[in-house]
């Protein structure tokens, strides 16, 4: 089936597609200054966050973090080297004699049915406690930042609407 239209019929559908193009086409260029404006407005948001929120948070971790992460540096420290004497002087020693006896009664079975035995290689370098105090102290500072920047975007002393469109500040 085919259909056959007038001239009349197609000279309007052709005005009508121009105009959709048109509709299009200006559709995108409105879609393009929305995307400048939002880039501009993450530029002044990343110099916002340097001047007054990265300062800011700097301050009230010093002020207020920092003085119990220096206060409780000796406790860890002293926490940390009981841990360690614990573990290298009491769990070593018994996991080393379970394992021992363990690979013992293996070679020794293995012995007796003529089989190979276990080859044990030497351990692997000793993981340290330092980068999991490291992990606890960062992420004390970034709750200490978040908290602060809550608190700074979230005070509602500054909250205003503004009554007109915002215009561009005279330069």
């Amino acid at each position: 089936m085919s259909v056959n239209l007038s001239r009349k019929r197609k000279k309007e559908l052709r005005k009508l597609q121009g105009t959709a193009n048109q509709v299009l086409e200006a559709q995108r260029a409105v879609a393009s200054q929305a995307a400048d404006v939002a880039r501009a407005a993450g530029r002044q948001l990343g110099a916002i966050n340097q001047e007054v929120l990265a300062p800011e948070a700097r301050k009230k971790y010093h002020e207020y973090v920092e003085p119990y992460v220096d206060r409780a540096a000796p406790y860890v420290r002293d926490g940390y080297g009981k841990s360690k004497k614990f573990f290298d002087n009491r769990v070593i020693p018994a996991a080393g004699g379970a394992v021992g006896r363990a690979l013992g009664a293996y070679d020794a079975t293995a012995a007796k049915l003529g089989k190979r035995q276990l080859i044990v290689e030497p351990p692997k370098k000793k993981s340290s406690a330092g980068a999991v105090i490291a992990a606890v102290l960062g992420i004390a500072a970034a709750v200490g930042i978040f908290v602060v920047a809550w608190k700074t975007l979230s005070a509602e002393d500054e909250l205003w609407v503004a009554d007109e469109a915002v215009a561009a500040p005279d330069a």
